[in-house]
């Protein structure tokens, strides 16, 4: 199956770098290139792309309003956020809107080619402890206030919210395995279940959720 990846981005050279890159690989094609959030917003909703590389800082509507309306009205586009740095409020604000990921700009072309492949496939373009430094360095400025209790979380057994929690913080499949006294293929059908009740896309999205619901709080550890 070919993957079609929208480029969003109001650098025309670094659209033009993308594309080659991306055109290279006879499993990918670029389905559309956008120089604006609205333009990016409106070609996700007419080519539905399964992957959309998103600038954050453009004219007129920004990249993470962008985001979160593509995942909003085009619920099989996976949104990959470009950032100027690894680790920053950008990143963290489009893991909020629904992104599968974040890539700093300079990204090699293999990492980057990874990254699409991978949230293509269904997979967040981060891993868990990587969110989690995210919103360990920004949930305080960026979430104020008192967390809101989600009525979702009562969908779950109490099986699946330990794994929800030890999820968020960070652990993979292996390691909730061990810590829970289960088999690793248990833990990821108490996952899926988890990702339908809530309806989250990754695992990145479940550290987020649990950081909105004070379900898990920074600093703490399971």
């Amino acid at each position: 199956m070919t993957i079609r990846v929208l480029i969003a981005d109001d650098e025309s050279l670094l659209r033009s770098a993308f594309r080659m890159v991306i055109e290279a690989e006879p499993d990918m094609e670029v389905a559309g290139e956008a120089g604006e959030g609205e333009e990016a917003a409106t070609m996700a909703r007419r080519l539905r792309p399964d992957v959309v590389l998103m600038d954050v800082r453009m004219p007129g509507l920004d990249g993470i309003e962008a985001t979160r309306r593509i995942v909003r009205d085009c619920p099989r586009s996976r949104v990959l956020i470009l950032t100027t740095f690894d680790l920053d409020e950008y990143a963290f604000a489009g893991l909020r809107a629904g992104a599968a990921g974040f890539l700093p700009k300079n990204t090699r072309p293999v990492e980057l080619l990874t990254a699409i492949r991978n949230v293509a496939s269904g997979e967040a373009a981060l891993s868990p402890r990587i969110a989690r430094r995210l919103l360990e360095r920004f949930a305080p400025q960026l979430m104020p206030g008192a967390p809101a209790r989600d009525e979702r979380l009562a969908l779950l057994t109490a099986r699946e919210h330990e794994v929800l929690v030890q999820v968020a913080h960070g652990l993979s499949n292996a390691e909730v395995a061990t810590a829970l006294h289960l088999a690793e293929a248990t833990v990821k059908t108490h996952l899926s279940r988890v990702l339908f009740k809530l309806g989250l896309r990754d695992r990145a999205q479940v550290v987020v959720f649990a950081y909105e619901t004070g379900l898990v709080r920074p600093s703490t550890h399971p």
